[in-house]
């Protein structure tokens, strides 16, 4: 049964990220799903990743806030697809870097909270590196724009991704303690 809330967790991130380009309203729950999964997910009556309550009731409330935000949008915002390369390229890169963050220290809550940190300033920068280009120069900083498009765009962006970052920290946390 683990092994298919395994596959079923992958395959709700792959959507995830594949609604982040066009759906991006539903993005974080799909990946919230992902999540979710994996808390169901146990080996030897003991959970996989250790994925309790209070993790999965404040990312639930994240996602709803994220989700009810982006359903505000103005819905020529909400249909715009530029730029998502940037933004998910530079989530993805961020939280990759944030995840550096066991070399850093032992303390878990320092490794989530860079992983966090990290994650929402790739996703700005990211974005940042997009308006530098010919197809952002509408939404570049100064348009007027920029922060519009960027909470719009980049919100759901990094929410998204720092779910799956939640879920990478924890399983690094447990491989290295059991590595000892």
């Amino acid at each position: 049964m683990s092994i298919f809330l395994i596959i079923i967790s992958i395959l709700f991130w792959i959507i995830a990220f594949v609604c982040l380009y066009g759906r991006q309203t539903i993005a974080p729950a799909f990946s919230y799903l992902a999540m979710l999964m994996l808390s169901f997910a146990k080996e030897n009556g003991y959970p996989i990743i250790p994925l309790n309550t209070t993790i999965l009731i404040g990312w639930l409330a994240m996602t709803m806030v994220v989700m009810l935000s982006a359903m505000l949008q103005p819905e020529e915002i909400r249909r715009q697809t530029r730029g998502m390369t940037y933004l998910i390229g530079g989530a993805v890169v961020g939280m990759v870097l944030g995840l550096l963050g066991f070399s850093i220290g032992d303390d878990l809550n320092l490794r989530y909270g860079l992983m966090i940190i990290a994650t929402a300033l790739g996703t700005a920068l990211g974005f940042l590196l997009y308006t530098n280009t010919p197809d952002g120069r509408p939404v570049k900083p100064g348009s007027g724009h920029f922060f519009r498009y960027l909470l719009a765009k980049g919100f759901p962006t990094a929410i998204t991704v720092m779910q799956l970052g939640v879920v990478l920290v924890l399983l690094i946390a447990l491989k290295n303690v059991n590595a000892l």
